[in-house]
């Protein structure tokens, strides 16, 4: 199956909101679960789990296992996430989900995807381990692992971080508004995470065809008041 037979099918599996909320629960829980388990955790039943599960597994985002156990009784055919290889899955991954919920464009669309960006930006930061010390720095390294090509630049005494790609743009074709409500979330959630001493003011998406501006402001009220 090619890489773009893959996504699709992955962005179709996640156009249902009750299989991305049972992802999520896979992905944060911390050991797999069964189907009986899902349904008491999403509140749905438990056949209608195991047929978004299938859904999940065709698409390559679950997979199952028979659960190895000592005690008697029929084992468990137990269910985890699936771990995306390369530096852009996860993001990728969030990228498909925030699009399954919100598939086409709606007045909470730039709401929530600049709040679920904002959280995944502070959880991605933290659990980053910087070696440029953090700050500035640490979330330009992170956004040049996400596939971002980031380019930290000053512009007539402003200073602006020039992303040079953006690594789900079909994805964020279908629903712009969303995604860039998503990156600007992702860069402010990172830069409060790390302590930098600068935000996101604005984020103008596409100047160019293959550049995106985030224009940064000093978090400091009397350097901002002297601006």
């Amino acid at each position: 199956m090619s890489t773009t037979e893959t996504s699709l099918r992955a962005h179709r599996a996640l156009s249902d909101w009750t299989r991305v909320a049972l992802l999520e629960e896979l992905r944060q829980a911390p050991a797999p679960l069964d189907a009986q388990e899902l349904a008491e955790r999403a509140g749905i039943h438990v056949n209608t789990v195991r047929f978004h599960l299938e859904v999940l597994a065709r698409a390559g985002l679950v997979a199952s296992e028979i659960e190895r156990r000592l005690r008697r009784g029929r084992p468990r055919r137990i269910w985890h996430a699936v771990v995306q290889a390369g530096p852009e899955a996860g993001y990728r991954m969030l990228a498909e989900v925030l699009s399954g919920y919100l598939s086409t464009s709606s007045p909470s669309a730039e709401r929530t995807g600049l709040e679920i960006g904002t959280r995944w930006g502070a959880e991605l930061a933290h659990a980053d381990s910087p070696e440029s010390g953090g700050g500035l720095p640490q979330v330009l390294g992170m956004l040049a692992d996400l596939g971002f090509s980031p380019e930290l630049e000053e512009v007539e005494g402003r200073s602006r971080i020039n992303l040079h790609r953006c690594p789900f743009l079909e994805v964020a074709a279908g629903n712009r508004q969303l995604i860039c409500s998503a990156h600007l979330g992702l860069l402010r959630g990172a830069l409060a995470e790390v302590g930098a001493a600068v935000t996101v003011s604005e984020l103008h998406p596409l100047v160019e065809p293959n550049l995106c501006v985030a224009h940064l402001a000093s978090t400091d009220p009397a350097t901002s008041a002297a601006g």
